[in-house]
């Protein structure tokens, strides 16, 4: 018997914050589904060190929305995007940072979309 127990939603993931949820930047750039980055990704191409000056937040996750909203475009009818940013978190000059997207099913079967890290299911 497959009974389900239980299913960790979208809407869970974000109030734990294992999601954060960018749906208002990301329509702003032009996204039309719900959108929502990994904590690791924030953490890895959104928070800005504070060794880093000259860069914020918000920038940093137009940067992101941007490539993705640019590789989206390139192959629309694709539901997993690979895509890459640059991202400066040290002395260095920015670093390629590898990231997909999955547009899929949310918690209520609407399309929505969530920016991982590649190790991230």
């Amino acid at each position: 018997m497959d009974d389900l127990l239980h299913a960790y939603t979208r809407k869970e993931a974000i109030a734990d914050g294992v999601l954060i949820d960018v749906s208002h930047t990301a329509e702003e750039a032009g996204f039309r589904y719900p959108v929502a980055l990994t904590s690791g990704v924030w953490a890895e191409c959104v928070r800005v060190p504070e060794e880093v000056s000259y860069q914020d937040e918000s920038g940093r996750l137009w940067d992101i929305l941007t490539m993705l909203r640019y590789f989206i475009q390139k192959d629309p009818n694709q539901s997993l995007v690979r895509f890459i940013v640059q991202v400066q978190n040290d002395e260095r000059p920015p670093q390629p940072v590898h990231l997909k997207a999955l547009c899929g099913p949310g918690d209520n079967g609407e399309p929505v979309i969530t920016v991982l890290l590649p190790h991230e299911d």
